[in-house]
């Protein structure tokens, strides 16, 4: 009885080992690999002349704009005075108005609040026996007074009108 479940748990074993199905897994796989690579490259070509045609209106539709529009002259002025009028050899006239670059960074206001809170913050920890609520209090303190002058600083230069 022993030898014969021994016979049969080996025959199982063989069995089971069949190269065959590694075979037909392996190239199951190879083709879905290539299957999807085909459809990658249709995918990516089909994405591509849809951009091309994408392109190619929008071209048309900025030429039909220049033709339907005259041709006019500008004029820039690099000064920040009151606007200039010009009139164009169609007899259109139009109105300018140039001002200065919108500068980037930080305002002063928003310094102001940021150093104001950072000074208020360590005058309140000296200050009060809670160290807690004094950083809290005197951070609030200090952004609102350092907004309050940088803001005042923003007008002088002319930053905020």
């Amino acid at each position: 009885m022993r030898r014969m479940v021994v016979v049969l748990a080996v025959a199982a074993t063989f069995a089971a080992c069949n190269n065959s199905s590694e075979q037909t897994s392996s190239q199951l796989k190879a083709e879905a690999y290539k299957q999807i690579r085909d459809s990658l490259k249709l995918d990516s070509f089909q994405r591509a002349e849809a951009k091309e045609l994408e392109i190619a209106e929008e071209k048309e539709r900025i030429l039909a704009l220049q033709r339907s529009q005259p041709v006019r002259e500008r004029v820039v002025y690099a000064s920040n005075s009151a606007p200039r009028r010009r009139t164009y050899v169609q007899g259109v006239s139009e109105t300018y108005t140039y001002s200065q670059p919108r500068k980037k960074g930080w305002s002063h206001a928003a310094k102001g609040a940021a150093i104001g809170a950072g000074a208020g913050a360590i005058t309140g920890v000296l200050v009060d026996k809670k160290d807690a609520r004094g950083a809290i209090i005197g951070g609030v303190i200090g952004a609102g007074t350092g907004y309050v002058i940088g803001r005042a600083k923003d007008r002088r230069t002319g930053r905020i009108q």
